[in-house]
This record gives structure tokens, C-alpha cells and sequence, in this order.
């Protein structure tokens, strides 16, 4: 008979755990902070900081209880980062850039305010991310002045707004940054070349538009360039006779075919047509002849 043979499942290997420094003693093991919930996040994070704001800047063991604490809290900055995932930036980038923004969070985090690491953290990863944004993602060329104006502009905007309850006007961000109001709109036009949308894009956000963002854009009326034709041919029409301005009032104003107007003036359509040709000639020669005076009928 055949021989059976079993397999057994052969564990899957897991990662070296870190060295556990003296000065973590007491403190729970947490073989893999990414993968711990975030409610447990948040309680491990809450005795972490106590024992971090302990231990020495500098040490094995501050940086230690530091790198646990951005491990446990990497939701927070994939959580910031997908509020900016219509951007163009590579998502590495902007993980990278929130990370950063994490760090210095915790390194200015004081627990003993009481306020809550997210509600504290979260502000810090977004302003890292739109710094990024503000300094290195820009759709068209504008120059460096006016990017860093741009970034002054934001930060003070941001914090008038704070101190005054509501967005503040041209004249008081030039107060704040000492500016004139013509250069804080200069600043501000400068954001239009921050971001730029495809011609392909629907009209509405639904996307079931019947068209798309170049349809909408405008375009030359050709009613311009009559108005144009008219205001020119005003001296000319002025230059013809009585009956060959009636001719044409009845003809192309009336709208009235070329035997009614024969009936009108009492001449054959035959007779109508011919003075068209020529009026029309007339006419169609004064245009094309630059600052020659027409001649009379």
C-alpha cells in the first residue's frame, strides 16, 4: 500500500524582537506595536509617554520607548494621508512626509496638559503634509518669491483666524506679515498654480455631467467679429444710395425674397438680383480695400 506522508505546518518565522532596555521593566511586551488595535494603541501610548517624559533625551532607552510609540501610532498618519490621496504625490512621499510630522508630535507632546495624543497629533501630521505640498508639488512654474509668500500667507491666515473668529481680508494678513494688500493678492493668485485640473475631468463632482471640463471653458464668439464686420461697413452703407440701401433693408432685413422685392420697387427679380450682385461687390470691396474711400452709387 501507498505510504501517507503528513506535512506538518511549519510556523512562520517572526521577526527578531528588539533588545527590551532595563528601563522598559514593568512595562507590557509588544512584539508587533503595528499590529496592535487602536484602542489597545491608545492605552499602551498613554503609559509610554509617562515612562518616556522619565528617561533621558539621548538615551538607548528613550529612543527605544520614542520608536514604539511612532510604530503604535502609524494609523494616525495613513489616516491623514488618505485625506490627501486625490493629490498627485507618490503615497511613499506622503507616508514618509506624516511620519516626520508624527515624530515631532511626540516629541512636543506633553502628557501631563491632559489632552489626548490623536486630537494634539493629528494637526501636527496635516501641517507637515500641506508643507510638503505647499513647498514641492506644484503644477505650474511659479517663482520661489512667490512660494514662500504663498507659505506665509497660509500660516498667517491660519493663525488670524484662530485669534479673530473668521477668515481675515487682504488688509489684515499685509498688517500681519508687513506686506502690501496688492503683494497678499499677488500671494494668493500665486495658489492657482499649486494644483492644476484635467481638461478631461466631468463638470460636477457625480461625474454624470453630460460633458466635460473643456466644454465648459470658454471660447471665441463669433458674434465679436461681427460686430466688428458691422461697425466697418456702417461708412460704406452710408455711401450708397437711397434705393440700394433699401434693396438691402428690404432684401436682407425684411427678408424677403428677390421677386418680393421686385413687387416692392416695381422692377423684375431679374433686375433685383444684378443690383445685389453689385451692392454686395461694393460692399465686400470696401471691406478688403484698407482706407480707400468708397465710391458713390
Amino acid at each position: 500500500m501507498p505510504t501517507t506522508l503528513r506535512i506538518q505546518d511549519t510556523p512562520a518565522p517572526q521577526p527578531p524582537r528588539r533588545p527590551r532596555p532595563d528601563a522598559l521593566r514593568g512595562l507590557p511586551e509588544i512584539p508587533d506595536p503595528q499590529s496592535v488595535s487602536t484602542a489597545d494603541a491608545h492605552d499602551l501610548s498613554v503609559t509610554l509617554f509617562l515612562r518616556l517624559s522619565e528617561l533621558e533625551e539621548g538615551t538607548t532607552e528613550y529612543s527605544y520607548v520614542r520608536n514604539t510609540l511612532v510604530e503604535l501610532n502609524l494609523s494616525l498618519v495613513k489616516y491623514a494621508a488618505t485625506r490627501v490621496r486625490h493629490c498627485s504625490a507618490p503615497w511613499e512621499d506622503v507616508i514618509q512626509v506624516g511620519t516626520v510630522g508624527l515624530i515631532k508630535a511626540i516629541n512636543r507632546f506633553d502628557p501631563e496638559r491632559g489632552f489626548e495624543f490623536m486630537s494634539f497629533a493629528l494637526p501636527t501630521i496635516m501641517g507637515e503634509i500641506k508643507r510638503y505640498f505647499r513647498d514641492t508639488t506644484w503644477a505650474v512654474r511659479v517663482p520661489r518669491r512667490l512660494q514662500e509668500l504663498r507659505i506665509s500667507l497660509a500660516k498667517a491666515n491660519d493663525a488670524l483666524e484662530q485669534e479673530l473668529g473668521h477668515t481675515p481680508d487682504a488688509e489684515q494678513l499685509a498688517e500681519r506679515l508687513d506686506i502690501t494688500p496688492e503683494e497678499v493678492c499677488e500671494g494668493l493668485l500665486a495658489t492657482n498654480g499649486f494644483a492644476s485640473l484635467s481638461l478631461d475631468l466631468p463638470v460636477t463632482d457625480e461625474g454624470d455631467a453630460p460633458g466635460t471640463l473643456a466644454r465648459s471653458l470658454g471660447v471665441e464668439d463669433a458674434r465679436f467679429e461681427m460686430v466688428e464686420y458691422l461697425e466697418s461697413l456702417k461708412p460704406l452703407l452710408a455711401a450708397l444710395t437711397e434705393r440700394d440701401r433699401t434693396i438691402l433693408s428690404l432684401r436682407y432685413g425684411e427678408e424677403l425674397t428677390q421677386a418680393e422685392v421686385g413687387e416692392r420697387l416695381g422692377i423684375s427679380q431679374m433686375h433685383v438680383s444684378r443690383l445685389l450682385t453689385r451692392i454686395l461687390a461694393r460692399l465686400r470691396e470696401g471691406l478688403l480695400a484698407e482706407g480707400s474711400a468708397p465710391h458713390a452709387a
